[in-house]
């Protein structure tokens, strides 16, 4: 039996314009592989907690001392909790708290000359981390785009001059994706 792919659309919640990603990963990938795939899909840095939530049952790295309870993410694969049309939820950095809305959009067999994961589709770039969530950002992008905005400089200076809220590079993400996942 071939294996199994599924196409999973990631975008951040409440961002606009949006910012999203399509990945394709195989369908025994572990939470916790898809936790590394949503990070470097992203570009976010991997520096916070994170937690899935599906179907009402959250899934994360658990702690023993930690509320609330999460299921372990490294013992749940894809193919187990999701199929085509599931929906669920990633929040990482529980201070910005960045949720991402997950769509299983097909799950297909994989194409045996191709190499997976993979990004093949996206728009604009994942806020940079520790800006202070939807918030911080809504400031970040007001700054950037006015030169005469008080704090123009310092923001510029801060995010870097490489940063341009509205480039994506799908082959760079799946460059990641293949190294790192």
């Amino acid at each position: 039996m071939p294996r199994q792919i599924f196409v999973l659309n990631v975008s951040l919640a409440g961002i606009r314009p949006p910012v999203w990603r399509r990945v394709l990963v195989p369908g025994g990938y572990t939470l916790d592989r898809l936790h590394r795939v949503v990070q470097h899909a992203m570009g976010w840095r991997d520096c916070h907690l994170h937690s899935f939530d599906i179907d009402g049952r959250q899934y994360g790295e658990p702690d023993p001392d930690g509320e609330p309870a999460l299921r372990d993410e490294l013992d749940v694969r894809l193919d187990a909790v999701l199929g085509k049309g599931s929906r669920f939820r990633y929040t990482y950095d529980f201070g910005d708290w960045w949720e991402h809305d997950l769509l299983v959009e097909d799950v297909c067999a994989a194409d045996p000359d191709e190499r997976y994961p993979l990004c093949p589709q996206g728009e604009r770039a994942c806020p940079p981390e520790d800006v202070g969530g939807l918030f911080g950002y809504q400031v970040l992008l007001a700054a950037l785009a006015d030169p005469g905005h008080p704090e123009h400089d310092a923001l510029r200076e801060w995010v870097g001059p490489g940063f341009d809220p509205g480039a994506f590079d799908p082959a760079r993400a799946t460059t990641l994706l293949r190294r790192f996942c």
